[in-house]
């Protein structure tokens, strides 16, 4: 590695804990929903809940000794610092995997997988499967640098990314992503070609193809209906990301409540969580993760610099055609589900398509076994 290249440990001051405590003692909450459900967002009752445990009983502290004991570094990329885990196995010929992460995910997204794809033996599979990962946080996310100029798009980041790749002297890679993590996978996928073998992702951004409209599969009319609702009843958190970022960061930045609630009801809208006719995040992911996650944000004050990434990029998606191998996994809650036909439209050397019994948005967070799979079972057709 170069001399650019600086470890890095997360140590957060015990004056900032104690800060959020407070500022959870002293919330204003607002009246009750008058529904009987998440129709209206995170419910007051469940939210103070939280709040109380997050004030009482949650240990930031484990969370950090978790982040700790990976190895962690950061190194400046285009004037901004990027902090990233970069975690080699013990396998020589292990194929190097880069891995995003989006909105409002973090690098502990994928906390459940390091082990098993880093060494696999150790897990009962085989050292031919092995990866050595880089995990880097977005800018503007966790604990990379904010820009403070407009211009950090998906394809900034992705050649970001390829220039982090080469800065730790991978000649050859794979890169893989969900939500925003997809985008800029599918970004390298186009800029990246010189040293990006292929690509994953678990949620493909392509347009529905108008031919199939009056021959849609069950699959596609689902598809479909799924993306009526997601624009009708769950992006407003996107348009107020994608036009006014900064006026709702006040809030973000101010209130630990509000940020808390403003991630977590997109946990539960997202997350394949439903079980005997109740839907509830914590149902599939831990208490204390979702809070780490939250956390994240929280104590970098990452409420407004994550969202300017909607505003610089959330209008104008690309869907051009992409010629180098790809993969997808598609998880029957994520948010947009592409149908197979859809997908090779765009990826014209599609080299894995499955479609997973059960997961969400978080899929590496929700299902880690379900995901080591596929990126093993993808990237094997590559090394």
């Amino acid at each position: 590695m170069t001399d650019n290249i600086s470890p890095y440990t997360v140590a957060i001051p015990d004056a900032v804990l104690a800060d959020l405590r407070q500022r959870l003692a002293m919330t204003r909450w607002p009246d009750r929903e008058t529904c009987a459900d998440w129709s209206q967002g995170m419910p007051l009752a469940y939210t103070r809940e939280l709040a109380e445990y997050w004030a009482s009983d949650y240990d930031w502290r484990r969370c950090e000794a978790q982040l700790n004991a990976r190895p962690q570094f950061t190194t400046r990329i285009q004037g901004l610092d990027i902090h990233f885990l970069h975690c080699r196995s013990p396998h020589p010929e292990a194929m190097p995997l880069i891995i995003s992460h989006g909105w409002p995910g973090s690098i502990l997204e994928f906390r459940h997988i390091i082990d098993a794809l880093v060494d696999p033996v150790a897990h009962g599979g085989d050292a031919a499967d092995a990866f050595h990962l880089v995990i880097p946080s977005l800018p503007g996310y966790g604990f990379s640098g904010k820009p403070t100029a407009t211009g950090t798009s998906v394809e900034v980041i992705g050649r970001m990314w390829g220039e982090l790749m080469a800065r730790l002297g991978y000649e050859r890679y794979v890169a893989q992503g969900g939500d925003w993590g997809s985008m800029i996978t599918q970004s390298m996928g186009q800029t990246e070609t010189t040293h990006c073998a292929g690509i994953h992702v678990n949620m493909p951004i392509v347009a529905p193809d108008p031919d199939t409209m009056d021959k849609l599969t069950p699959q596609e009319q689902g598809a479909l209906e799924s993306m009526g609702f997601y624009a009708e009843w769950d992006s407003g958190y996107s348009k107020q990301q994608a036009t006014r970022p900064q006026t709702l960061g006040y809030g973000l930045a101010d209130s630990p409540v509000g940020q808390m609630a403003w991630i977590i009801e997109k946990f539960h809208a997202w997350t394949d969580c439903e079980r005997d006719g109740v839907k509830h995040p914590e149902q599939v992911i831990d208490r204390d993760e979702l809070l780490d996650n939250v956390m994240v944000y929280w104590l970098n004050n990452a409420g407004a610099s994550s969202a300017r990434l909607y505003w610089e990029s959330f209008g104008s998606p690309n869907f051009d055609p992409i010629s180098m191998p790809v993969g997808c996994s598609i998880f029957p809650k994520e948010i947009f589900r592409s149908s197979r036909r859809w997908a090779e439209k765009r990826f014209t050397q599609l080299i894995h398509w499955n479609e997973l019994p059960a997961g969400g948005h978080f899929a590496a967070l929700e299902q880690p076994q379900l995901m080591i799979g596929e990126l093993r079972d993808c990237f094997r057709k590559l090394r």
